[in-house]
Order: C-alpha cells, then sequence, then structure tokens
C-alpha cells in the first residue's frame, strides 16, 4: 500500500491551536485502504478535520458527509444515500518509542514524541466506512411513502399476504393436562 503524503500532518510545524484540513474522497481511496463491501457503487465523502493542537495531545474531530451509491435492502434498486457522521479522537504525545506498551482506548491514541509527521488516512478510511449505515433503504418521498421500486414492493406486499401453513397439532392433547403445584 502506497503512501499519500496528503494525509500526513507535519504536527511540529503548526502552532498551538485550532487548523482546519479538508479532504474530497471517492472510490479509489476506499479501494486503496480496504476492502470494499460489493454493494457499494460509488462514493463521495467530504470529511473536515478539525485538529486543535496542545502542548501534549491533540484533539482532532472528523466531519464526515457526501453519499454512497448502493442497492436498497428493500427492494434492489440502487439509490444515492447520504452519509453523515462525526468522531472525536484524541492524539497523546509519548515519551516511549513503541506506542504498543501505552494502553489504548478507543478515542485515546498514543504516538511517540520523536514522530514528526501523523498520518490520519487509515482513520479517515475507518471514519467513512463506520458512517455507512447497517440498514440502507430509500427515504421516503414528500408524501410519506417510501420511494422504491414501486414493482417490488408490490410483489413483496403479495408473499407477505400468502395463507400461513395448517398448524400441526399434535401437542394438542397436552393442553387438557392438569398439573397441581398446591402438593
Amino acid at each position: 500500500m502506497k503512501r499519500r503524503i496528503e494525509f500526513e500532518l507535519a504536527w511540529q510545524g503548526l502552532k498551538l491551536g485550532e487548523h482546519i484540513f479538508d479532504y474530497q474522497l471517492g472510490i479509489d481511496f476506499l479501494k486503496e485502504k480496504g476492502d470494499l463491501q460489493e454493494e457499494i457503487k460509488d462514493i463521495e465523502a467530504n470529511v473536515t478535520i478539525k485538529f486543535v493542537k496542545h502542548e501534549s495531545f491533540f484533539e482532532l474531530h472528523f466531519d464526515i458527509g457526501g453519499y454512497i451509491i448502493t442497492p436498497c435492502d428493500r427492494c434492489g434498486d440502487d439509490f444515492k444515500l447520504n452519509l453523515w457522521d462525526e468522531f472525536d479522537l484524541i492524539v497523546k504525545l509519548s515519551d516511549t518509542e513503541t506506542a504498543e506498551e501505552m494502553d489504548e482506548d478507543a478515542d485515546v491514541v498514543f504516538v511517540p514524541r520523536s514522530e514528526t509527521v501523523l498520518d490520519i488516512s487509515n482513520w479517515i478510511y475507518e471514519f467513512i466506512v463506520l458512517s455507512f449505515p447497517l440498514q440502507r433503504i430509500h427515504p421516503d418521498n414528500a408524501n410519506g411513502e417510501p420511494d422504491c421500486n414501486k414493482e417490488a414492493l408490490k410483489l413483496l406486499g403479495k408473499l407477505a399476504e400468502q395463507p400461513e401453513e395448517k398448524k400441526n397439532d399434535i401437542w394438542k392433547g397436552l393442553q387438557s393436562i392438569k398439573i397441581n403445584k398446591n402438593k
């Protein structure tokens, strides 16, 4: 996997305080970083990072926006699904050279002071993928009705109306047995 310099923040050269970084990313970025789910046809992700530098730690706030093109879980037609999420991360500077020696919390990462740049590409990838909703369904239209393929909805309605199978009444005789619990 090649390293891309645009995702490396040279934190030692930055002044204390707030800095903003914007990224517009597509499907190529996700394919480069890892296995992309097959059902994702396209993506346009807008990532804004608010980087606040303090003396011994950094605060990173990731705003994820944009959209993915994916099939609807209900009707199967491709549609544009909006993405929106926020993530916070604290990066603490440590005096040890290996980050393995430090306890890692989900929202806290330790980086040795000897590092001069901070590669944020993996965090961007993870946060974009985490912003994908688990259930991907067409949003409702202005009338409050599903915006799904009408033919698929009709077919689903017909399948839901099919009569239930006849129950097997082999246990029916057990209902007449009474157990006396007052012994």
